[in-house]
């Protein structure tokens, strides 16, 4: 038996196939849990499942899924409940960023309705409908649950271009103290975590960055030069993605029980944007 005692609980993480959320696929499978990876990208998910499985005692499978969709939602909670019996820990890890400036004389990165709609349907409506239904479920089981809402430390502040971002990660703060309020009561505890400046996982694609190095009036290559930069950090290193991971497995387990409507910073003692 492990530390964390989370050998054959069931875990849904959203935005799993990837970057941070595959991060902590692979910490619960270590730690013995069953992971269902709810993720937009088919052949990734489907590869991550398998690679997530072999990184330990536990299993892991893959459901495609449209965080903004309740339909989509409400299939990998009934397909997870049909799989292994129960939701125990919901992982809502699933977000976007895509950078525009309020407004743009030159009118190439300005933010439009399309694009607010988009960020907030993911990174809130998402963040939503994946925890009603999660909630729904550990309610309905009366064996209590937990609920991780991922965050940004630096989402609260924002900076040029990421206006519609930061409004999000507001949002995702605050709707984990709210859902603690009325869900503790019941025995599930809800709790947010919000990594810092974390080692690049190959994510970012290039049309990613030239809007965000356009709206931060730099360079793609400036932009680049600063992903390393370490000097607001206070512990002089980019977070790395196993400890965001061994964040989130910890705050799953009993050992962070009484851990409750808060949202825990994993950023080397960085406090703002």
């Amino acid at each position: 038996m492990s530390w964390t005692n989370l050998e054959g609980k069931i875990v849904i993480i959203t935005g799993g196939a990837a970057g941070i959320g595959l991060a902590v696929t692979k910490g619960f499978i270590e730690v013995g849990a069953k992971v269902m990876i709810a993720d937009f990208a088919e052949e990734v998910g489907q590869k991550a499942a398998i690679e997530a499985s072999e990184s330990g005692s536990g299993e892991a499978a893959f459901a495609r899924c449209d965080v903004s969709s309740k339909a989509d939602v409400d299939s990998v909670i009934t397909r997870t409940v049909e799989k292994w019996g129960a939701v125990d820990v919901l992982v809502n890890n699933a977000g976007i960023n895509i950078p525009r400036l309020l407004v743009d004389p030159a009118g190439k990165e300005e933010l439009t309705e399309d694009v607010w709609d988009k960020v907030f349907a993911v990174n809130v409506k998402g963040q939503f409908l994946f925890a009603q239904a999660a909630a729904r479920q550990m309610l309905a089981g009366g064996n209590g649950g937990v609920l991780i809402n991922m965050s940004s430390e630096s989402g609260m502040e924002g900076s040029e271009g990421q206006s519609v971002y930061a409004a999000t990660k507001a949002a995702n703060h605050n709707l984990t103290r709210s859902w603690a309020k009325e869900l503790g009561k019941s025995g599930v505890r809800v709790i947010g975590v919000a990594p810092g400046i974390m080692e690049t996982t190959g994510m970012r694609s290039l049309a990613y960055e030239e809007s965000l190095a356009y709206t931060r009036g730099v360079s793609v290559d400036e932009l680049r030069s600063k992903y390393g930069s370490v000097s607001s950090i206070p512990l002089a290193r980019s977070g790395k993605l196993s400890e965001v991971s061994d964040l989130v497995v910890y705050l799953a387990s009993e050992r962070a029980s009484y851990l409750h409507g808060t949202t825990v910073n994993i950023s080397g003692g960085k406090s703002r944007g």
